[in-house]
């Protein structure tokens, strides 16, 4: 990936001009494809639709970006804020962004339909490649007839220290916002997960007003020519204190690292870790080495096989060609 257009930092508008317009800053809160919609630091809830200037379209939700008016309600994205972080997920051909300046990964999960564990630990691997805190949060916890193997599955994570939340939407919202609101509050957080495992009714318990929020940003993104499914930041409710905000993605079932590197890839699993100097190479790949530290630890049941499993196959697609 290319590297994305630097803004300059500060307040409001800026004194000076760039192609004749004023140039303001402001807050990515949704987008598909070459369309955004923002939002203006100076005037907070206007918004307006975004597009990026050139062909490429590098912004993320979540981004500060610099923007120039050109209508009433439309501006063009001048440049983008140095960044935070950035969350993606890419295969051999493309990346995908999903959002910018996270404090927090929430991967949603539920009882019923199955989760993917391979989605999971992928999930868990980007997040700890950017330094950002994941919480596991499994949903529908009242369709019982499978909560025991979903709760089961989860140990392992529960083992290597990932936060897990276990609570219904639709069953109990009242314990799951008292157990939600103090790990959201003051962050901005992203919810992912697959298709079916309740990302929406979270949403509606979280945010207030969501569905009107929803269709003012799909008229802006102008959505008769789109699908409906985008990226969207939603700020969290005053009344909670410091603030923070709530970034809701597409489900998905594919959740490609071709972006890491095998150095990245081994420091993402912690309790790879402790065991890299005690590889006896130093160029170890923790595949099929003799005196390989990471190997010696899953042959004494101090690390999973799935885990492993997991690292090798991430291995494979990163060492395959990247055009991009």
């Amino acid at each position: 990936m290319s590297r994305p257009a630097r803004g300059r930092a500060g307040a409001g508008k800026q004194a000076g001009k760039a192609g004749g317009a004023a140039v303001e800053r402001a807050l990515v809160v949704a987008a598909h494809g070459r369309h955004y919609v923002i939002e203006l630091h100076d005037e907070p809830g206007v918004r307006l639709h975004a597009f990026p200037r050139g062909k490429k379209s590098e912004c993320a939700v979540g981004d500060h970006v610099m923007v120039e008016r050109m209508a009433s309600d439309q501006c063009v994205i001048a440049g983008i804020e140095p960044r935070k972080n950035l969350l993606h997920r890419s295969d051999q051909f493309k990346s995908k962004l999903l959002a910018a300046n996270i404090d927090q990964v929430i991967i949603v999960l539920a009882t019923e339909p199955g989760f993917s564990e391979d989605l999971l630990g992928r999930a868990l691997v980007s997040a700890e490649a950017l330094h950002i805190r994941p919480l596991i949060l499994l949903n529908k916890t009242d369709l019982t007839e499978r909560l025991d193997e979903a709760r089961a599955r989860l140990e392992l994570y529960r083992g290597l220290g990932y936060e897990t939340l276990a609570l219904s939407v639709h069953a109990d919202p009242a314990a799951a916002l008292a157990l939600l609101k103090p790990q959201t509050a003051g962050r901005s957080t992203i919810l992912i997960g697959q298709s079916g495992m309740g990302k929406s009714s979270l949403l509606n318990l979280l945010i207030p007003g969501v569905d009107a929020q929803t269709r003012e940003i799909s008229a802006k993104l102008d959505s008769g020519k789109h699908t409906t499914t985008f990226t969207r930041l939603y700020h969290l409710p005053g009344d909670w204190g410091d603030g923070g905000s709530l970034i809701d993605s597409p489900g998905f079932q594919e959740f490609g690292l071709h972006h890491l590197s095998e150095g990245m890839l081994e420091r993402a699993f912690p309790e790879f870790r402790p065991r890299l100097t005690a590889c006896r190479f130093y160029n170890c790949h923790h595949v099929n080495e003799p005196g390989c530290g990471v190997l010696e630890a899953m042959a004494a049941g101090d690390i999973s096989p799935r885990r492993h499993q997991l690292y090798t196959q991430l291995l494979h697609e990163s060492r395959q060609q990247k055009p991009w």
